[in-house]
């Protein structure tokens, strides 16, 4: 890799629409260039410049069905980088605070719970993980110790091993600062959250309402207190 080309890649972040497509972009799905280009505020045409450029430079993966264009995060290991970035932005350098009652739901809805590419973050995510490295199930290492594997398969969680991708690794929390798990077993347990019904997204975006059915779930498997996941009182 030579100096050129990792300047490079690094501009294909360094735009605010570009990196607000980024940021979009970790709900781990795909999207139209139309429906990122209203998220970021932009002309159509405009997002479809930017898009093709991030495509190109390998940051994004296309997708086409029919007529509909959508692109994607490369990998899990590029919504990595997006996500340690965006950790290590100080509060000072993450602009205004919320300017409406709507805006500040919003912010403390992603701060609450939401989703990491395809695991959990946010404070629901960090509460996860804190339960499963003091109960054992998950090594201060970030290593999913034998009683761990044995805590997913009693979920009916069927862990696989990959060749390019950890079993468990720490992810650093934007919001929380402190890590989540991610890796095979942190998507793996995302993936169940979603279809036990202990999730669901709030608006089709990136944040999660944690359902009654989630919180007495979560108390019951990891003691994990409801009071700490509720939305705070108006």
């Amino acid at each position: 890799m030579s100096a050129q080309g990792l300047a490079a890649f690094a501009a294909l972040i360094a735009d605010p629409t570009r990196a607000a497509f980024c940021l979009a972009l970790l709900d781990g799905r795909a999207w139209t260039a139309g429906e990122l280009a209203r998220t970021a505020k932009v002309a159509p045409s405009t997002a479809s410049e930017h898009l093709s450029k991030m495509v190109q430079g390998g940051l994004l993966a296309e997708e086409r069905q029919g007529r509909h264009r959508y692109v994607r995060l490369a990998d899990a290991a590029t919504a990595q980088l997006v996500e340690d970035l965006a950790a290590r932005v100080s509060p000072a350098a993450s602009g205004p605070a919320p300017a409406t009652l709507r805006a500040a739901s919003a912010s403390a809805a992603m701060a609450r719970a939401r989703t990491c590419y395809d695991h959990l973050a946010g404070r629901l995510g960090v509460a996860v993980t804190d339960a499963l490295l003091s109960r054992g199930l998950l090594e201060p290492g970030f290593s999913l110790s034998p009683s761990g594997a044995d805590w997913f398969a009693g979920l009916g969680i069927a862990l696989e091993a990959s060749r390019t991708r950890p079993m468990a690794r720490p992810c650093l929390d934007w919001t929380e600062r402190r890590p989540h798990l991610a890796g095979t077993a942190g998507a793996a347990l995302c993936h169940h959250a979603f279809a036990a019904g202990w999730v669901t997204r709030i608006g089709g975006q990136r944040a999660l309402k944690i359902t009654d059915d989630g919180l007495a779930s979560l108390s019951a498997l990891l003691e994990i207190p409801a009071g700490m996941l509720r939305p705070a009182p108006n």
